[in-house]
């Protein structure tokens, strides 16, 4: 019994240094740290929420599709401003994140689409200590030449 209360209490301790020693938050660590589930999107101009978007893994990749829109009298918003494809698509299970992959800490390589523009961007994603609030950085050519979005988990 006390052997494996002993071995219980190691496997904690060495859990926690390992998440000290690489600069885990302990509630990101619980959370497994991936920016998987149900998202609400935030405007980072107005602060009202926009949608819900549920990322998931597809292959190696993270991928977000729009699961509601929460702007009253946008609900059945068509892309007019995308180009190719989704130009005329209904914005409501659109997928508007692709080919993101986790790149240490954080997660990216992949493009964002900013559907009320029309305009793709390449993205980067980061949790913060709080595993429920998602910074999303959509940009052109450097990340310093973008803008970020806080996103709060649903689920």
């Amino acid at each position: 019994m006390k052997q494996a209360i002993y071995r219980q209490t190691r496997r904690l301790a060495v859990a926690v240094l390992a998440a000290l020693a690489f600069g885990v938050a302990w509630p990101a660590l619980a959370q497994g740290a991936s920016p998987e589930g149900l998202w609400r999107t935030i405007d980072d101009e107005t602060g009202a929420a926009k949608s819900l978007v549920r990322i998931s893994r597809e292959g190696d990749a993270l991928v977000g599709a729009v699961e509601q829109i929460l702007t009253p009298g946008k609900e059945n918003a068509l892309c007019e401003a995308c180009e190719g494809e989704r130009h005329g698509k209904p914005v409501l299970g659109m997928r508007i994140l692709w080919d993101v992959v986790q790149q240490g800490d954080e997660y990216g390589g992949g493009r964002i689409l900013d559907p009320a523009n029309g305009k793709t961007y390449k993205v980067k994603l980061w949790l913060g200590d709080d595993p429920n609030t998602l910074t999303v950085r959509g940009y052109i050519g450097l990340p310093l030449l973008g803008r970020s979005q806080t996103w709060q988990r649903v689920q």
